[in-house]
């Protein structure tokens, strides 16, 4: 007899393990395991793969994007097909970012107020406005599991001015998208929590929206540019304010090395472009460490990128191939590498997992970063 699929957003904390933390995210459309990475979809789609080929990876949960969405194909018609999961073909859970950060990084033209953002089309310069309310009205209308609040997301470096302006600018918007939001049985809505990289403002910001009883939480503002230490320190400081019952995500991160840096503290959830962006040019992450299928050295090597992998594209196809697949420029090449570090990422989520599960996850970091230090095979 088939368990019931849950009615509500529920997050189970299972084991911890030092700071690493070991949960299950249940909600009507499947469970998510954590530590989770999350693939980036912005636009409907993860590029340069199928959608069941992600989901033979081990993801739980894809991401879509607000801003891309809201453009093309708009909201609207999103809805009218039946929603973001009927039209491509995704039955599980999809987290949509807010638009928010795009809009700052994308838009050639924004104006900011209270009220929210103007901004200027990157695809064909046409005005729209995105309020906190819009924000969560689009993301209603694409019918995602997970949606998270609109905010102001500043570059760093920046003046501790300017932090503190977008961070209480984010609060209260946080609450205008709580109240828009409402009661929506087996969805959530995340508050994100932003400060920068000042101490105190990040504490602030975390306080702020604790009080607003949020069914999860985010850190965002970070991985912009800033160095990893910066990125961890703020962590060190924010996360024993955020609500240990919650999930804890940490937006746009990252690298493997991140993850493994950021589970050990904390973090629940991850989603990076990083493993498709880097595959389709031409560089693998693998359990040695990077691997750039671009150099010569690989030309004539019909070794695998990893003979141990249950991923095809890491097991079955030859470094010889994927050489020569990337020095023609064949799509083919870029959907093989994104299968393969999509995979890879997974296969590392579920070491993390199964670490913390038995209690040696300091073990396993120490383990994993040494055999990336080791390097890759020798050349044949």
């Amino acid at each position: 007899m088939t368990e019931a699929a849950p009615t509500n957003f529920e997050f189970t904390l299972k084991k911890t393990d030092g700071g690493a933390r070991l949960g299950e995210v249940s909600m009507p459309r499947g469970v998510i395991r954590t530590p989770a990475f999350m693939p980036v979809g912005t636009v409907g789609t993860v590029k340069a793969m199928y959608l069941d080929q992600v989901r033979e990876t081990g993801a739980d949960i894809i991401l879509g994007n607000t801003y891309h969405l809201m453009l093309r194909p708009t909201a609207e018609r999103v809805a009218r097909l039946g929603g973001l999961h009927e039209l491509i073909r995704w039955p599980y859970p999809i987290l949509t970012d807010s638009g928010g950060f795009q809009v700052m990084s994308l838009s050639g033209l924004r104006k900011l107020d209270e009220q929210g953002v103007t901004f200027k089309s990157h695809v064909d310069g046409s005005l729209h406005h995105m309020s906190p309310e819009r924000s969560i009205e689009i993301q209603g209308l694409l019918g995602s599991d997970i949606q998270m609040q609109l905010d102001e997301c500043v570059a760093l470096p920046a003046e501790p001015r300017e932090i503190e302006r977008a961070m209480e600018m984010s609060l209260r918007w946080a609450e205008r998208c709580r109240v828009a939001f409402g009661n929506q049985p087996g969805k959530a809505m995340f508050g994100i929590v932003q400060g920068g990289d000042v101490p105190a403002l990040r504490i602030r910001s975390a306080e702020g929206l604790k009080q607003l009883d949020l069914k999860g939480y985010a850190v965002g503002g970070l991985a912009v540019g800033e160095p990893q230490h910066v990125m961890l320190e703020m962590l060190n400081i924010t996360l024993p304010v955020m609500p240990a019952e919650k999930p804890r995500y940490l937006m746009g991160v990252g690298t493997p090395d991140d993850i493994l840096k950021s589970v050990s503290r904390g973090i629940d959830m991850f989603d990076c472009v990083m493993p498709t962006r880097s595959g389709r040019h031409g560089l693998a992450f693998t359990r040695r460490g990077k691997v750039n299928i671009r150099n010569a050295r690989h030309a004539e090597d019909m070794r695998p990128l990893d003979e141990q992998s249950t991923c095809p594209a890491s097991r079955d196809y030859s470094r010889a191939y994927l050489h020569h697949l990337v020095r023609s420029n064949e799509a083919l090449g870029g959907m093989l590498l994104s299968w393969h570090n999509l995979a890879y990422y997974q296969e590392l989520m579920q070491g993390i997992r199964r670490a913390i599960a038995e209690g040696r996850f300091a073990d396993f970091m120490a383990e994993t970063i040494e055999e990336w230090a080791r390097g890759d095979l020798a050349p044949v």
